[in-house]
């Protein structure tokens, strides 16, 4: 290859793969060095200037003089120095221009691996570039590999990026096989130590769901209707409360839908996952009774400095309310923000003294 062309094959590189011509220029520098010592067995250091002005490459060897007896095969004592050059100080550097034997074929060669390495760098940091402004969508995917510590690796479709799918981003019972085509929630896109990127994605988290409905729901991607909070036990209940600013618009009939088809798309798509809308109501009082949904509530006493809620239900109703293993009370109280203890009405009546402690009825 000859330097010319070698030069604006750099300059169609950089129009078409968008690298910098600069940074590109440094790398083939440092492998043609690095090529040019292993081919003529150089014992100096090596640097290589490339300039694109001229379409040459130039090719020096150098020592560095040093005090005491050379260590290294690139550094010169004083006195080697000074029989090369008389006015030689320490910590100069000696040397000469050389030219390799064959620099057509070194040039090539140390190009090829060079700019083929630079492009498929410039790939990845563009795929991370653009996952990374992708960080809280939803993204088709495809199972890859499912690994023994029950991690899964996915293919992100599209993108050839790779999204890691670890044991707590999975949905409780859910199991994923080779080939299967599934969503994910991008949650970040992560470096670590070694400068390897990797994207982390979820299916179990409340994101996920939100994004969910957002497809679903018109009104939620234009604003009509906005989320004040999802919370969610991946694989066995969400609970999201809606709003909207417009009093004509009914928020939580708009994300149930006609005949609940828009909910019953997204509980399909979470396997059976229940999937609770709820009115956000700024009454503290109003919003509790909602979250405890679908439990009818009796009472709610709060107590506004505590943040706590003591909820009455009818007897046969106490169940419904905490769910199994505590699961509605709880998930309500995050939703709310509250510390909801559920009191059936039988034991209310009977503690009655203790009923209205807490504030404010309902």
């Amino acid at each position: 290859m000859q330097n010319k062309e070698l030069f604006l094959a750099l300059d169609e590189i950089e129009r078409v793969y968008k690298l910098d011509k600069t940074m590109l220029i440094a790398s083939l520098e440092a492998g043609l060095a690095s090529a040019f010592k292993k081919e003529s067995g150089e014992s100096r250091a090596v640097a290589v200037k490339m300039n694109p002005e001229t379409f040459t490459i130039e090719f020096y060897a150098y020592q560095t003089v040093v005090e005491g007896e050379p260590q290294e095969d690139s550094e010169l004592s004083l006195e080697e120095a000074r029989e090369i050059q008389e006015d030689a100080e320490i910590g100069d550097i000696i040397g000469e221009n050389v030219d390799p034997d064959d620099l057509s074929r070194i040039a090539a060669q140390t190009a090829k691996q060079v700019i083929t390495q630079r492009i498929n760098e410039a790939k990845r940091e563009q795929a991370m570039s653009e996952m990374s402004d992708r960080e809280g969508e939803l993204m088709q995917a495809i199972v890859r590999r499912v690994e023994a510590n029950g991690t899964v690796s996915v293919e992100i479709s599209g993108t050839q990026m790779e999204g890691i799918l670890g044991t707590g981003d999975q949905v409780r019972g859910e199991k994923l096989n080779v080939g299967d085509q599934i969503k994910v929630y991008v949650k970040k896109v992560r470096t670590d130590m070694k400068g390897t990127s990797r994207v982390m994605v979820s299916r179990s988290c409340a994101g996920f769901v939100r994004k969910l409905f957002e497809i679903e729901v018109p009104e939620l991607r234009t604003g009509l209707i906005k989320v004040k909070n999802v919370v969610r036990e991946a694989g066995m209940r969400t609970k999201m409360s809606v709003y909207s600013d417009d009093p004509n618009i009914d928020a939580q009939g708009a994300c149930i839908g006609p005949k609940g088809v828009r909910v019953n798309a997204i509980v399909n798509e979470l396997g059976g996952e229940k999937v609770d809308v709820i009115p956000y109501s700024t009454n503290p009082s109003e919003y509790i009774v909602k979250a405890l949904s679908p439990a009818k509530v009796i009472m709610v006493q709060l107590n506004e400095t505590t943040g706590q809620a003591k909820v009455i239900v009818p007897d046969d109703k106490l169940s419904l309310a905490i769910g199994k293993g505590g699961q509605n009370a709880k998930l309500a109280a995050k939703l709310t923000g509250y510390k909801i203890d559920v009191k059936p009405y039988s034991v209310a009546i009977a503690d009655d003294a203790d009923l209205g402690m807490m504030g404010d009825e309902e």
